[in-house]
């Protein structure tokens, strides 16, 4: 991906920056880190993140599909073909594409401050504070990811 955003101008992939992390900013919330922690068998807070990554590179329709329904990540044909393999969904790379196309394109490290990083209080949402490893809890609120993990992928 590095390689293709280093396609552009220096100015493009610094603005790229912002745009993700406005969108890893966007995708900080409990129903989502629920999901991935059913779909990863668990998620630290750096699985998060790297999950997210993930889910940024499926693309924009994919991205918003699952941030307005988590549980919609179970009718991903990629998840439901590699649920049953027990792979974990991340892409740590994806947080760095920016970085590295801009020392790709300059030699030079991107701006310090060409971006700025807001994550929102993530237990805004109180009814999703609660205990992902009670698995009564997470098989009502996230119904066909956790049946489709239980069965793996089946």
């Amino acid at each position: 991906m590095a390689a293709l955003l280093a396609r552009r101008s220096p100015q493009e992939i610094v603005a790229t920056q912002q745009v993700l992390w406005d969108l890893m900013a966007d995708s900080y919330r409990n129903p989502l880190w629920a999901a991935a922690y059913v779909l990863n068998g668990g998620c630290s807070d750096d699985g998060f993140d790297y999950f997210r990554g993930w889910l940024i590179a499926q693309g924009r329709t994919t991205f918003e599909r699952v941030l307005d329904a988590p549980d919609s990540l179970a009718e991903l044909p990629d998840v439901r073909a590699a649920a049953g393999e027990g792979a974990d969904f991340d892409c740590e790379e994806m947080l760095s594409v920016a970085w590295n196309a801009h020392l790709a394109v300059t030699g030079q490290e991107l701006p310090a401050d060409a971006f700025t990083i807001r994550y929102p209080d993530l237990y805004r949402d109180p009814a999703w504070n609660f205990d992902f490893d009670d698995e009564d809890e997470m098989s009502r609120r996230l119904a066909a990811l956790t049946a489709l993990t239980a069965s793996g992928g089946k």
